[in-house]
């Protein structure tokens, strides 16, 4: 019978069980795992938010290769307040730089948010400047490519603040606290 776990990772570990620097953080830091259950995809240090562990090879398959354009939502927290314009360009795709060529990425779902999203205070806290507000959008993604929404809101002009994967699918982390881990008995998709 296969296992399924779900984690809101926090800012500043690594989505992985092995240490690249003796000062990194991993997912083995947060938890005891069980043997062969991995992370189905990625978080950067940086981001936080909802990851999947398993040990489910199919289920892996299904949520990482791109014919099956499972959903993705993320809030984003960018620098200053996107206008009409840039939520367009980001609806319809924007070109970004994937490994080292060019890249339009898929149409896009997005929403400007007129509040933040239910999130605890980051730790450390986002860097803020007098001058320039913040705002929060909320991203839904049918692809994954490496720092992909990070790329999409510079190429706008947001330079992205914080970043949290909110879902996968019908997956949410919604009451989870950071760095919390729940094992759930089956996985549908």
């Amino acid at each position: 019978m296969s296992k399924y776990f779900l984690l809101y990772k926090p800012y500043g570990y690594l989505s992985q069980f092995t240490r690249e620097a003796a000062q990194h953080k991993t997912l083995g830091d947060l938890f005891s795992f069980p043997k062969d259950v991995y992370p189905v995809g990625r978080l950067d240090q940086d981001s936080e938010g909802l990851l999947i562990l398993t040990d489910d090879k199919s289920l892996n398959q299904k949520l990482l290769d791109p014919k099956f354009q499972h959903k993705r939502s993320y809030w984003v927290q960018v620098e200053g307040i996107p206008g009409p314009e840039a939520l367009a360009a980001l609806k319809k795709g924007v070109v970004i730089r994937v490994e080292n060529r060019d890249y339009t990425t898929l149409p896009t779902e997005v929403k400007l948010l007129p509040t933040p999203p239910p999130l605890p205070e980051r730790d450390p806290p986002i860097r803020f400047r007098k001058n320039i507000p913040t705002s929060w959008i909320e991203l839904t993604l049918k692809e994954g490519k490496n720092r992909q929404v990070r790329k999409m809101c510079a190429k706008v002009g947001f330079p992205v603040l914080r970043l949290v994967r909110c879902r996968i699918g019908d997956l949410e982390i919604g009451g989870m606290k950071v760095g919390e881990v729940k094992e759930i008995k089956l996985m549908s998709y």
